[in-house]
C-alpha cells in the first residue's frame, strides 16, 4: 500500500511496510512513538518538492477545492501508476474520487489511514530525510499567509463587505450633512435671514453664501450659474431691505469655511453614492433591478452579508428592520408590521395604502428569489430579476383596478345599481330660536285649544234640533237683533279685543233659550 502525504514544501509518497498493524487502529499510535518505531511501519518512497510559493499556493487552493493540481498529477503518473496494482491511501474521500476517474487508481480512505496519517505527521522530520526542520515551519508559515489573503480575495462571502461599508457611510455622511446645513443657515440668517426662505436646495444655498460673503455683494455679484433668474431677482431686492445684523470679517470667514466643508462633503456622497451603485450591479444585480441599490444595500447591511441575507425566508426579508416593531406586537399580542426596510422600494411606495401590505409580500417573495439567485447562481445575467418585476407589475395594476374591472357575462345582471338620486341636505335656519320674549304658558294654549271645540260641539246639536225649534230660535233672533248690531258696531272699533268676550255672550244666551224651550214643553203637557 502506498501512502500520499501533502505538506507545505512538497507532495511525499511512503510506502507502508507492514499492512497489519493498519489493521489495530486503536495501538496504532504506539508504534509512531519514536522515530524508530515509525521507520519500521512507513518509508520514503518519493519526495516532490515545490519550487516556490506560487506553486504551493496553487497545489493548496486544488486540494482545498477538491481538484488535482498540476504537481499532484505528475506525482502520480510517476510514481505510483508504475505500481498500479498497490491501493493508494489518501486523506481527503473527494479527492480520492477525482484520482480514481481520471486516473484509474485504486484509493483508500477510513479511519485506520487517518490514524496513519496522523502518526506520520507526527514523526514528519524524521521521515522525510533532507528538509530541514526550520526550513518545513518556514514554508508552512510562508503558504498559510498565501491561502488566507488568496481566500480573502476571491471569497464570495468577503466581497459584499465594501457594500456594508459604503452603504453605513452613506448614512453617516446624510446626518453629517444635514447637521452642517442646519448650523450654516442658522449662522448666516443673523447676517441675511430672508435668503434661507428664497434659496430652500442646500448645496445651491452653500454654493450662493459663499460666493456672496457680506450681504452688500449681492448688487454686484452674478449668482446666474448657481440660481435662476426670478431667484437671483429676488435675492438681490431682499439684500436691499434686509432685516440682519452686521457681522465682522472674521465671522464671515468661518461661516465660507463651513460651506467649504458641506460643498465637500456633497460632492464626495454623490461620488460614494455612483460606486454603491456599480458595487450592487456586479454583487446583487437582480436584487438591485427589483428594490433599488439603496434598500438592497440596506438589507445586505442588516443581514451581514448576502449569503446571510440569502438564509433568510420571505418573511423574514419583508419585515428586516422592523425588528422591535414586531417584538412589541408579539408582546402586547397585536397586529404584526407588514414591512421593514422593503417599504422604501420605489414598488411599495406607488402602491396606495390599502394594497402596500399586499405588494410588499409579494416583492419580499420575489426578492429573496433574487438574493439566492445572485448569492448561489454561477451566472450573473438580470433575466430573474427583469421577469419578477413585471410580474409584480402587472399584478400591482391588477390590484389598483379591481374596483372597476369589467364584469361579463350573468355577472351583469347581479351588478345592476340603482338610479342615483341627488338628497339634498341643506338645513334651513330657525329664526325662532332667536326670539328674546317670554313664551306662553301652557295653561293659555289649553284654553285657547278649547274654545274651539266648545263652538264644533254646539253647532251640531243645532243640527240635531227639531224644526219647530229652530223656527222659534228664529223668531227671538229676530226679536234681538238690535242689540246684536250694536255690538257688531263696536266689534269694528276693536276687534281683536273683543271676539272672546262675544263667543261667551252667544253661549249664555243659547242655553237661556234652551231652557225656555223646555219650560214651554212642559205646560203643553
Amino acid at each position: 500500500m502506498l501512502v500520499l502525504f501533502e505538506t507545505a514544501a512538497g507532495y511525499a509518497i511512503f510506502k507502508v511496510l507492514d499492512e497489519k498493524k493498519l489493521q489495530e487502529v486503536d495501538s496504532l499510535w504506539k508504534e509512531f512513538q519514536t522515530p524508530e518505531k515509525a521507520n519500521k511501519i512507513v518509508k520514503l518512497k518519493h519526495f516532490e518538492k515545490f519550487q516556490d510559493t506560487t506553486e504551493a499556493l496553487a497545489a493548496a487552493t486544488a486540494l482545498v477545492e477538491g481538484k488535482i493540481g498540476k504537481s499532484l498529477k505528475k506525482v502520480l503518473k510517476k510514481v505510483v501508476a508504475k505500481e498500479a496494482h498497490e491501493q493508494l491511501a489518501i486523506s481527503d474521500a473527494k479527492l480520492g474520487g477525482v484520482i480514481k476517474d481520471k486516473l484509474n487508481l485504486s484509493c483508500v480512505h477510513n479511519t485506520a489511514i487517518a490514524e496513519l496519517m496522523r502518526g506520520i505527521r507526527n514523526q514528519m522530520e524524521s521521515l522525510i530525510t533532507g528538509l530541514p526542520p526550520r526550513e518545513i515551519s518556514a514554508m508552512s508559515l510562508g503558504l498559510a499567509h498565501s491561502l488566507s489573503r488568496y481566500k480573502l480575495k476571491f471569497s464570495p462571502d468577503k466581497v459584499d463587505t465594501m457594500i456594508v461599508q459604503a452603504i453605513s457611510l452613506l448614512d453617516d455622511l446624510d446626518k453629517e450633512l444635514n447637521n452642517y446645513i442646519m448650523r450654516c443657515r442658522e449662522w448666516y440668517g443673523w447676517h441675511f435671514p430672508e435668503i434661507g426662505k428664497i434659496i430652500t436646495d442646500n448645496l445651491a444655498y452653500c454654493k450662493s453664501v459663499k460666493k456672496i460673503g457680506v450681504r452688500t455683494n449681492v448688487a454686484t455679484t452674478d449668482l446666474s450659474d448657481i440660481l435662476p433668474e426670478e431667484v437671483e431677482g429676488e435675492v438681490k431686492t431682499a439684500a436691499e431691505i434686509s432685516m440682519g445684523t452686521e457681522v465682522s470679517e472674521e465671522d464671515i470667514g468661518n461661516i465660507l469655511h463651513l460651506c467649504d466643508q458641506v460643498i465637500e462633503i456633497s460632492e464626495y456622497r454623490a461620488q460614494l453614492y455612483d460606486y454603491l451603485k456599480n458595487r450592487m450591479m456586479a454583487i446583487a444585480p437582480n436584487l438591485t433591478i427589483m428594490v433599488g441599490e439603496l434598500v438592497g444595500a440596506r438589507l445586505i447591511a442588516h443581514a451581514g452579508s448576502l449569503l446571510n441575507l440569502a438564509k433568510h425566508p420571505a418573511s423574514t426579508v419583508q419585515i428586516l428592520g422592523a425588528e422591535k416593531a414586531l417584538f412589541r406586537a408579539l408582546k402586547t399580542k397585536k397586529d404584526t408590521p407588514k414591512y421593514g426596510l422593503i417599504y422604501h422600494a420605489s414598488l411599495v411606495g406607488q402602491t396606495t395604502p390599502k394594497n402596500k401590505g399586499k405588494i410588499s409580500r409579494m416583492l419580499a417573495a420575489k426578492a429573496s428569489l433574487a438574493i439566492r439567485y445572485d448569492a448561489l447562481g454561477e451566472d450573473t445575467n438580470t433575466d430573474l430579476g427583469v421577469e419578477s418585476r413585471a410580474k409584480l407589475e402587472v399584478r400591482l395594476r391588477h390590484l389598483e383596478e379591481k374596483g372597476i374591472r369589467r364584469i361579463s357575462g350573468t355577472g351583469k345582471a347581479m351588478a345592476k345599481t340603482e338610479k342615483y338620486q341627488h338628497k339634498s341636505e341643506v338645513k334651513t335656519y330657525d329664526p325662532s330660536g332667536d326670539s328674546t320674549l317670554p313664551s306662553v304658558s301652557k295653561k293659555r294654549k289649553l284654553e285657547e285649544e278649547e274654545e274651539p271645540t266648545e263652538v264644533k260641539v254646539k253647532k251640531m246639536k243645532k243640527e240635531r234640533m227639531p224644526e219647530e225649534a229652530v223656527e222659534e230660535e228664529e223668531e227671538e233672533e229676530a226679536a234681538e237683533e238690535p242689540p246684536k248690531k250694536k255690538k257688531k258696531k263696536e266689534k269694528k272699533h276693536d276687534p281683536a279685543e273683543e271676539e272672546e268676550p262675544a263667543a261667551v255672550e252667544e253661549t249664555s244666551e243659547k242655553k237661556k233659550k234652551k231652557k225656555k224651550k223646555k219650560a214651554k214643553e212642559e205646560e203643553d203637557e
